[in-house]
């Protein structure tokens, strides 16, 4: 199996997509599956782009989350757990139905949307009471399930709150990981970890960690908009060549 992992075509293109999610994600929290996915799509089938990014985004933040756990908001990050469980079997049922093109396609356009409606200060203005909570989880459970893509809806509730960015940052890596967690165990409830995919994250977790390791490094609150502007101009690149027209 690891022969054949170290053969995947475009293994190289898999190692440059997890060091720019990696650091992206370290020092903003958010972000993995928003630069990988464009790049994996290009290489691999649907599914298997989702079982690599469940292994190495699983992994790789773990060393943030003792963190994690004092600067968020842990309760809430459980309430969206609590809806994820109920979207994430219905993104999956949508995945397995995508061609790879239409996945490349989904994932690159869904990407410059939600970036676009980070980037314009959209944000909802009313009451984010616990339905809210467990509806934005919903939402976000589909879109990991489906695409990939469980983290934006998240960040949009949170960015509509008098936060501070630690609390922000913080609490959406905490429900990044019971995504995953959650996806896994769909995926795995459905025979869908074969153990190629699995192999070729295990040999991108290293790579992976060390980024996330540095991006947490160099990551300061009181110079958050660099980073934040710094991510969202690799997401939107990333999303840019993952779309089918460059082929």
């Amino acid at each position: 199996m690891l022969t054949e992992a170290l053969a995947t075509d475009g293994l190289w293109l898999l190692v440059f997509a997890v060091l720019l999610a990696g650091l992206v994600r370290g020092f903003t929290g958010f972000g993995t599956a928003m630069v990988y996915l464009p790049f994996a799509g290009q290489v691999l089938d649907p599914v298997a782009v989702l079982v690599t990014l469940l292994v190495i985004d699983l992994f790789g933040p773990l060393p943030a989350v003792p963190r994690a756990l004092r600067d968020g908001h842990p309760r809430d990050v459980l309430r969206l757990g609590a809806g994820a469980l109920i979207g994430v079997p219905v993104g999956v049922a949508i995945l397995v139905a995508l061609n790879p093109e239409t996945f490349r396609t989904a994932v690159s356009v869904l990407t410059l949307i939600l970036l676009t409606l980070l980037v314009s200060g959209l944000r909802y203005r009313g009451h984010v009471g616990k339905p809210l909570i467990y509806g934005t989880g919903a939402i976000a459970g589909l879109f990991g399930g489906a695409v990939g893509l469980p983290g934006p809806p998240v960040i949009l509730l949170y960015m509509a709150r008098p936060l501070p960015v630690e609390v922000i940052r913080a609490s959406t890596l905490l429900f990044l990981i019971v995504a995953d967690i959650l996806m896994l165990g769909v995926f795995g409830f459905r025979g869908l970890l074969a153990a190629g995919p699995l192999m070729v994250g295990a040999l991108l977790i290293l790579p992976y960690f060390a980024a996330v390791a540095l991006g947490s490094y160099i990551f300061d609150p009181r110079h958050a908009t660099i980073y934040r502007w710094t991510a969202y101009a690799i997401i939107a690149g990333s999303a840019l060549g993952g779309l089918p027209i460059w082929d």
